[in-house]
C-alpha cells in the first residue's frame, strides 16, 4: 500500500511523493510544462551599406590613393582603379560594410578632405 502527497517543487511544477515499500520517489505531474531555457534565435545579420568616393577638383590622385589605402583594406592597385574610377566618372564604390563602419569611413575621408558618402546596400 502507498501514500501519494503532492508537493509544489521551486520551479512551481507539482511532485507526487509516494511511500510505500520501495521508500520515497518523487515523479513530475505530466500536466506541468517544465520550463527550460528560453530559446534564443541568432541575430540577423546587419543591413550592408556602401562607401562612395566622389571625384573633386582640390586633391590630386595621389593623395586620393595613398588615402585609400591608408583608411580602407585596399591594396595600392585596388585604391589606384577605384581613384581613377571616380576621376573619369565622377563616383566609385569603394567597398561595402555594415552601417557603423561605412559612418567611421566617411568620417575619416573627410578629415582627409575627401568627399565620400554612403547608403544603404539593396
Amino acid at each position: 500500500m502507498s501514500n501519494e502527497k503532492e508537493k509544489l517543487l521551486p520551479d512551481g511544477s507539482e511532485s507526487r511523493e509516494s511511500t510505500g515499500q520501495g521508500g520515497n520517489t518523487a515523479t513530475l505531474d505530466p500536466k506541468q510544462k517544465h520550463k527550460g531555457k528560453p530559446v534564443r534565435t541568432p541575430p540577423g545579420q546587419m543591413p550592408m551599406w556602401k562607401v562612395l568616393l566622389h571625384n573633386d577638383d582640390v586633391n590630386s590622385i595621389d593623395h586620393v590613393i595613398d588615402t585609400v589605402v591608408e583608411l580602407t583594406p585596399l591594396k595600392q592597385q585596388e585604391a589606384e582603379i577605384r581613384a581613377r574610377e571616380a576621376d573619369k566618372n565622377g563616383l566609385a564604390l569603394l567597398l561595402v560594410t555594415h552601417k557603423e563602419r561605412a559612418e567611421l569611413y566617411q568620417e575619416q575621408f573627410q578629415s582627409k578632405s575627401l568627399t565620400v558618402t554612403i547608403e544603404p546596400d539593396e
